[in-house]
């Protein structure tokens, strides 16, 4: 185990960046859909679970722009509420795109997620 040994009577200083969050990051992107408009985040992770979210809402109709370090999602075009099979198999945590689903149209359809027989 590391450790750090700070001995008192110096100020200590700087800047640490803190990486973004795949768990905060999932149903952010997920609920989205509710938004009908564009919504900016900012430091989400670049990970297969996060790019696979990304491809979910471009199937549903959604737009996605990235620059630098934030990410634009527009989902006023949005007017599917079936996630493709292929997709949905790709994580589990796909499930959750279900809430906003229903919540814009008021059904969803989608397949077991993360090929697990939940």
């Amino acid at each position: 185990m590391s450790e750090y040994i700070i001995k008192g009577g110096k100020k200590i200083e700087g800047e640490v960046e803190i990486s973004g969050s795949k768990n905060a990051a999932l149903p952010i992107i997920a609920a989205t859909i509710l938004n009908g408009g564009k919504s900016t985040l900012y430091n989400v992770p670049n990970i297969h679970d996060t790019q696979m979210m990304f491809e979910i809402l471009k199937k549903l109709g959604g737009k996605i722009t990235k620059k630098s370090n934030k990410v634009i999602i527009d989902t006023s075009k949005i007017d599917k509420y079936e996630i493709p099979e292929e997709l949905m198999r790709q994580m589990r945590s796909s499930v959750i795109f279900a809430g906003g689903l229903i919540g814009k149209h008021r059904k969803a359809i989608f397949s077991y997620p993360g090929d697990c027989d939940i």
